[in-house]
């Protein structure tokens, strides 16, 4: 069971695990490495992944999670969570997002917003415990699986009644500050 992860960038050395994943969570619909590598080398994009906390073991882990997020000026768009299924249900998802979030108030963003499958029961519930609400059903959004998703939307500006330009500083985005590129070494 993982209780504690360490969030990093993203690096071209993931992709085969981050892909793994991919397959494992999202079957016909996932991401392809060109699908995968496109979305890295976009402008505003900022992805992380999750290892697992080893105190007896130096160096990287095996990656257990992966998300990523755009922005475009205005909002956060996060465009993926991945959690590894044996890891699922253990605060790893709420990690990853949690950094998404405090990475969102650090680029001033307005808002973040998402796109959930509506079947996804347990990543509804987390995201409306972070404070995301539901803005309406986009028809058929998940292709080839022919499936609905709920867009929701977090404002910043009363998300866990912090202000928007709430201090971040969180190990995570310290993280992520010390690459601070888009995506580590992966475009």
């Amino acid at each position: 069971m993982i209780t504690e992860v360490r969030l990093r960038p993203l690096r071209n050395a993931d992709f085969d695990r981050v892909l793994e994943l991919e397959r494992q969570l999202f079957g016909r619909g996932a991401w392809t490495y060109g699908m995968l590598a496109d979305e890295l080398a976009g402008l505003g994009r900022w992805y992380i992944v999750a290892e697992p906390e080893r105190l007896d073991r130096a160096g990287d882990q095996p990656v257990v999670g992966y998300a990523g997020l755009w922005f475009d000026g205005d909002v956060t768009q996060v465009m993926t969570i991945g959690v590894d299924p044996a890891c699922q249900r253990h605060g790893v998802g709420r990690q990853l997002l949690t950094a998404l979030i405090e990475r969102s108030r650090k680029l001033k963003a307005e808002a973040v917003l998402l796109e959930v499958r509506v079947d996804n029961v347990p990543a509804i519930e987390m995201y409306r415990d972070f404070g995301f609400a539901i803005l309406g059903v986009r028809k058929r959004y998940y292709q080839p699986e022919d499936k609905d998703a709920y867009t929701m939307r977090l404002e910043l500006a009363v998300a866990a009644g912090a202000p928007a330009d709430a201090p971040v500083g969180s190990p995570a985005d310290a993280t992520a500050d010390a690459a601070d590129s888009q995506t580590g070494d992966a475009a």
